[in-house]
């Protein structure tokens, strides 16, 4: 007999769980009971019945209460074959319950429908903003005694709870002898927080195949993501057929772009599993495809050539000639024909006004209507695409750029800025979606995407005493591409030596510091910024700021200056004016959010590499109560739906990756290859865009085939040994610190001895990965040293610290788009080391004095 895919002695009696309806401002955060199903995204309502457990194997059956929808029949037949790969059950076809005889012993499932089934699809637009609303999508599954029941008030509610119970029922490790599942008792109750709950698809950088589409359309299923929004053109290439301008789709790169019948089969494959298209049509910019097969709908005269850098990019229709509302008007059409969703994406962000501003029968145009100036000009045009829409049934959605007081009404803004713009959108009366936070392109850790809040809340931060100390610096950061970051940063201290404070960066509202800590010289802290999660350590000496910021996994060097101070003028000038909590009403104007995927650095080979599983955790930032926030429980579940993702739906993560992982390696070193990688990462947020802007093209010409692109985002093995950033105690022999540094070091040691393996073959191995291996060998031999000191309290000499900062310095940063990310826990390790013994006293002089 199978056994149970939980502990079964976890769930004797009652072992509740009542996600209470908690609003979005509240702080708490809910605890679980870790033996409870790894299901992701997490239910309304969990709660363990004490009963016997449900046997599920080939004896059992599936039927249903009521007539069900095709849409349904075809969901259950997906979840037979599913749970065919799963666990090896194979159940025949549903049936009607009142036909069903059932075999003594054995146990059925039911699906019913609360409500007649006309009040599902008959009654309702499948293909309308008020069709994503939770009430539509709420489920209730019951297992106990011999029945598995599935209720719901429409089959979406249906959809999403096979998806619940398949994963509920989990994967046996030998599939091909499974034969039976033992299923706990459970009650399971389900809706979600925000009814739009997406994944943008970026298909113009790299063209990703219909297959490739359909199996990331499975993902987003199983996660409970309910639209795809589809990016199909850019400067870089148009991807849409089109019968009206044709020299579009024949100009797109490598030949490659939808056909109009693989779009509607794309279109039909969602929504047979609940999923809506959106598709994005970018206009005025980002229109270089559209320069290069039309020049004469441009503001500027050319020529044009095909696009291959990556970026933002100068050509812009020109919304003074009468050909380009022709244009708009024919291509909409065509897409509003294969696209039934109401909504259509315009793109409309990043508009360079540059070919305006210099072409006079624009300005000349800006006259005649009195159009003020080039942000006036951008909402004349989108007011006239909007009554395109408007009169093909359609509405607008397009990115932040296009909000203007005068933007049509039943307009929807996109956010790539932030919560703090998300904010504006919704004051105006649009509604509003989150996408900062959620770039999937952009590597970053699964807890980062985990906190982002969706809901603009404004800074709590108490008012100044007029005993507490605090000073303010301003800083900049360069970056390798673009204008350095820029912003301040203040900390408050109380005479106990409790330590606050805030951080603003340029044009953005200001963020309260976490984990303020003084070791040393050094200063720590960290917050989650629109870049990704960003730690600072830096050395704060008179009216000098220097360091680092670590954003993601890799450092920028940012350098500032003291600009006020308790002791200098005793003013308060710490905080810039932030905005009012949104109300009631703007709150519902906050529709959800998405995860993007853009497609620079991903192709066909890397993608599912990039999505899985860390969108399943974006998945339940979307769909579960906000008060679930437990980063551990979050790991710990995912996990198990890494592995069910991969056997039960069939993504591709893990094989993208160990497919790449043989052409790097021959086959005898594959198995050291995995363990010298898994304590690798890529470099986080933008910093590998950056590195090919200095150094290489920046362009569709980079190849995507580096060792960097085998990684998966996240070292996993190391995750407990990084806590160590956040939580260092002061004792080096505490259970936390303990745990954590074995943990690492068990990883760290492993791996140096796979890249001791990788370079007695050096001649096999490419230069890259050469001095990779030299990296992590070096990283063993000082994570030994440091953690062995660590452990026996006994700090370093002068002589050896500067040697060991030396060959730290070495390994920071990026080797081949490659970060080792554990040199930042053992430079913490020395810090505290080395410094743990100053007088607090001493350290305030410094900072104050």
């Amino acid at each position: 007999m199978a056994t149970s895919p939980f502990k079964m002695g976890a769930l004797t009696g009652f072992a509740m769980i009542m996600l209470a309806s908690i609003s979005d401002a509240s702080p708490a955060q809910l605890r679980y009971d870790p033996q409870l199903p790894p299901l992701m995204p997490y239910p309304r309502q969990v709660h363990a019945l004490p009963g016997d457990p449900v046997r599920l194997d080939q004896h059992s059956r599936i039927c249903n209460r009521q007539p069900i929808t095709p849409r349904l029949q075809r969901a259950i037949d997906r979840f037979r074959e599913r749970l065919h790969r799963q666990q090896n059950i194979e159940l025949p076809p549903a049936a009607h319950c009142a036909k069903l005889v059932q075999r003594a012993g054995t146990s059925r499932f039911e699906i019913s429908l609360q409500g007649a089934p006309d009040s599902t699809e008959k009654g309702t637009d499948e293909n309308t903003l008020a069709a994503l609303n939770k009430n539509r999508a709420f489920y209730r599954l019951y297992i106990d005694a011999d029945k598995v029941q599935l209720s719901a008030h429409s089959d979406v509610g249906l959809l999403h709870g096979l998806q619940t119970l398949s994963q509920y029922i989990g994967t046996d490790e030998n599939q091909s002898t499974a034969s039976a599942r033992l299923l706990p008792a459970v009650q399971i109750t389900d809706y979600p927080r925000f009814r739009w709950r997406g994944l943008m698809l970026d298909s113009v950088r790299h063209f990703f195949s219909v297959d490739t589409i359909k199996r990331q359309l499975d993902g987003m299923a199983a996660a409970k993501l309910n639209v795809f929004h589809w990016h199909l053109t850019d400067d870089q290439g148009w991807r849409l057929q089109s019968s009206a301008y044709p020299r579009l789709h024949e100009t797109a790169p490598d030949g490659k772009f939808y056909t109009w019948n693989q779009v509607r089969e794309i279109v039909a494959y969602a929504a047979d599993r609940g999923i809506v298209v959106v598709p994005e049509i970018d206009m005025p910019g980002h229109a270089s495809a559209i320069a290069v097969a039309y020049p004469e709908l441009m503001s500027a005269p050319g020529p044009y050539k095909p696009e291959d850098r990556w970026g933002v990019h100068k050509p812009l229709l020109n919304p003074a000639n009468p050909a380009v509302y022709i244009f708009a008007e024919k291509i909409l059409g065509e897409v509003a024909a294969l696209f039934p969703f109401e909504y259509v994406h315009i793109g409309g962000d990043e508009v360079d006004p540059q070919h305006w501003e210099n072409n006079a029968d624009i300005q000349r145009y800006m006259q005649e209507k009195q159009i003020e100036d080039s942000h006036a000009l951008h909402n004349d045009f989108n007011s006239r695409l909007a009554k395109i829409l408007n009169r093909l049934n359609r509405k607008m959605i397009g990115w932040d750029e296009i909000l203007h007081p005068g933007l049509e009404k039943n307009a929807a803004v996109q956010s790539w800025r932030g919560p703090d713009a998300l904010g504006d959108i919704a004051r105006a009366g649009h509604f509003g979606i989150l996408s900062t936070g959620f770039y999937l392109d952009q590597p970053q850790y699964t807890s980062y995407h985990y906190r982002n809040g969706i809901m603009p809340r404004p800074l709590q931060f108490p008012p100044i005493q007029a005993d507490e100390q605090w000073k303010s610096w301003q800083f900049s950061a360069p970056r390798k591409r673009g204008s350095p970051v820029k912003g301040s940063f203040a900390l408050v201290e109380s005479p106990t030596g409790d330590l606050r404070g805030t951080m603003s960066f340029t044009g953005k509202a200001p963020q309260r510091l976490q984990d303020i800590e003084r070791t040393g010289p050094y200063t720590t802290f960290r917050l989650d910024t629109w870049m990704g999660p960003l730690r600072a350590r830096l050395r704060l000496q008179g009216d000098a700021l220097s360091g680092e910021f670590v954003v993601g996994n890799t450092p920028y060097h940012p350098t500032g200056k003291v600009v006020g101070s308790s002791s200098l003028d005793g003013k308060n000038g710490l905080l810039v004016d932030t905005p009012a909590p949104l109300n009631g009403d703007q709150k519902k104007k906050i529709l959800g959010g998405e995860a993007a995927l853009w497609a620079e650095m991903v192709d066909e080979h890397n993608i599912d590499l990039r999505l899985w599983p860390r969108t399943f955790a974006v998945a339940e930032r979307l769909w579960s109560d906000n008060a679930l926030r437990d980063e551990e429980f979050l790991y710990r579940r995912l996990c198990t739906i890494n592995h069910w993702a991969e056997s039960a739906l069939g993504l591709q993560h893990r094989a993208q990756q160990l497919a790449a992982v043989k052409k790097h390696f021959p086959e005898e070193l594959q198995t050291r290859a995995m363990d010298f990688s898994a304590v690798l990462e890529p470099a986080h947020y933008y910093h590998r865009h950056h590195e090919k802007s200095a150094s290489e093209t920046y362009s569709r010409r980079d190849p995507l085939n580096r060792f960097a692109d085998s990684l998966p985002v996240e070292s996993i093995a190391l995750r407990d040994f990084r806590q160590l950033l956040d939580r260092l105690p002061e004792t080096p022999d505490s259970l936390f610190t303990r745990a954590r540094l074995d943990s690492g070091l068990q990883h760290l040691k492993r791996a140096g001895i796979a890249a001791d393996a990788l370079l007695q073959h050096r001649d096999q191995l490419h230069p890259e990965i050469q001095i990779l291996a030299e990296r992590v060998r070096q990283q063993m031999a000082l994570s030994l040293l440091i953690a062995d000191r660590f452990a026996d309290r006994e700090a370093f000499s002068a002589q050896e610290e500067a040697d060991i900062r030396r060959q730290l310095a070495t390994l920071k940063g990026m080797h081949a788009e490659v970060v080792l990310p554990a040199v930042y826990v053992l430079e913490r390790l020395l810090d505290r080391l080395q410094y743990s013994g100053i007088n607090k006293n001493e350290q305030n002089k410094e900072h104050y004095g």
